[in-house]
């Protein structure tokens, strides 16, 4: 390492935290984080920054945060010493895979790119075969610039306009979707839960392809196409300046995902089985990179 200022990418399952954001008495991705610096001695005031907010639930491939090292770690520490320091000190569930030193002047929060995956085949009235093209165009009708108010938790202060960068269809190998793949410099609160939820609505009959343009052209007019649970999302990548080379930016493989189901009841077993699935999705990507 050749600077005091280090960037970690990070992952961690949703349902082993109760969100990303420091909470008292509640176990947090960045208090988890936090405690392994204390217990490494490494922690001082502000030197920890995360760069994406989750909420409770949401999966997580690949995170980023800003870790300021003392001076007299940062500079003998190899990479491989310091994710198996960090990781030794976190709980399960949650691991660093991959470090770099940055320029001290870095704010790991400035992203120019944020990669969302969400399964919509766990939701409650997914078709057993959906209309592949009505999905491909709901997906289409997001991209680019919106007012996403009616497709978010706006919070106070907040701009509700965002651009869309991508959002396609995620397909298995054999053209079967799976869910939605969408890439933005930033999000609102909930914004891609309520996205796959008004998505996967046209395929199973719930809305219509002019209910979400009406949503999205009129934001004045309050409508809700409902939200999607947190246990399907994944944010799968982060990008900005310093993280060329960390990942590859490829989709996963996902030939050996099972298909649901089409009785409703069977469809809710089911679901814990895609809950598996989807975690050892992530185990997968994680041990690859720590080999």
């Amino acid at each position: 390492m050749d600077s005091d200022r280090v960037m970690v990418a990070m992952g961690y399952h949703g349902d082993a935290f109760h969100g990303s954001q420091v909470q008292p008495g509640i176990r947090t991705v960045e208090g988890a984080l936090m405690r392994a610096l204390e217990r490494l001695g490494w922690w001082r005031d502000s030197c920890l920054e995360m760069s994406s907010r989750t909420d409770a639930g949401v999966s997580v491939r690949m995170n980023l945060a800003r870790i300021d090292l003392p001076t007299e770690v940062a500079g003998p520490i190899e990479q491989t010493n310091l994710l198996r320091a960090v990781n030794d000190n976190l709980p399960i569930g949650m691991v660093v895979w991959a470090a770099r030193g940055i320029p001290v002047e870095t704010r790991i929060r400035h992203s120019t790119s944020r990669h969302y995956l969400f399964r919509t085949e766990i939701m409650h009235d997914w078709p057993y075969e959906a209309d592949a093209k009505v999905f491909a165009e709901a997906c289409a009708l997001f991209e680019g610039e919106h007012d996403f108010t009616n497709m978010c938790r706006l919070e106070e202060g907040k701009d509700p306009v965002r651009t869309v960068d991508e959002c396609v269809p995620w397909l298995a190998p054999d053209g079967r979707v799976i869910g939605i793949s969408v890439r933005s410099q930033a999000f609102l609160w909930n914004q891609v839960r309520r996205m796959a939820s008004a998505i996967s609505g046209t395929v199973s009959g719930r809305n219509t392809l002019d209910d979400i343009q009406s949503a999205l052209d009129n934001p004045e007019d309050p409508v809700d196409l409902g939200r999607s649970p947190s246990d399907g999302l994944v944010l799968w990548s982060i990008e900005n300046d310093h993280s060329s080379g960390i990942t590859d930016g490829s989709l996963p493989d996902t030939s050996w995902f099972s298909q649901p189901p089409s009785d409703t009841r069977e469809h809710t077993r089911w679901l814990a089985l895609a809950r598996l699935e989807m975690a050892t999705l992530l185990e997968r990507e994680w041990m690859k990179r720590l080999r």
